[in-house]
């Protein structure tokens, strides 16, 4: 098996690829396609769901898949959630618009942030795969706490997106920058 080429990418637009991608609703939508018409969830909570964990799924494999001693991840992470703040802003500006209801998107990514730390800080003697966690802390944030569709959603989600950050990771190369 050959060796592809890397394409070669500045720090800026790896990380807005990497943004895109994260509210891109293409692999969203072919999950939400596989729960069962009976399923008994709101697809709409778990829709909602789904692209907030996908967004924070990202920001988690730029710090899982970039080395710790690689200059760039810094930067990469900081434009990353730079843009999903500034897409935030928009989400947000929009809501208000068309239905008067005003919103802090961010802050609420923000605040599920925090709500999967804690799942995972909550089971810090095992050794699991973060996976493991993140499907039934997805199931309990959509309000359907041991759904078995519900955990394997976001169960999918989580390490789907976390394996096509890897992958793309994998065929890219930063350009250097030159500090003169």
């Amino acid at each position: 098996m050959g060796q592809e080429k890397q394409e070669t990418l500045t720090v800026q637009k790896l990380a807005r690829d990497l943004a895109t991608f994260a509210i891109d609703r293409t692999d969203l939508k072919k999950l939400l396609a596989t729960i069962p018409e009976n399923s008994n969830l709101n697809l709409t909570t778990i829709e909602y769901e789904l692209q907030i964990l996908k967004i924070l799924s990202v920001g988690w494999a730029i710090s899982f898949f970039m080395s710790a001693t690689d200059k760039n991840k810094g930067p990469v992470s900081q434009i990353f959630w730079e843009s999903i703040k500034e897409i935030s802003l928009n989400i947000s500006t929009l809501t208000n618009t068309t239905t008067g209801q005003s919103i802090d998107y961010f802050q609420i990514v923000k605040q599920r942030l925090d709500t999967y730390l804690a799942s995972m800080q909550e089971n810090p003697g095992k050794n699991r795969n973060p996976a493991d966690i993140m499907g039934p802390a997805f199931a309990d944030a959509c309000n359907c706490q041991n759904n078995a569709i519900a955990i394997l959603t976001g169960t999918k989600m989580f390490t789907l997106t976390l394996g096509a950050v890897k992958e793309y990771l994998n065929t890219v190369k930063i350009d250097d920058i030159k500090l003169n």
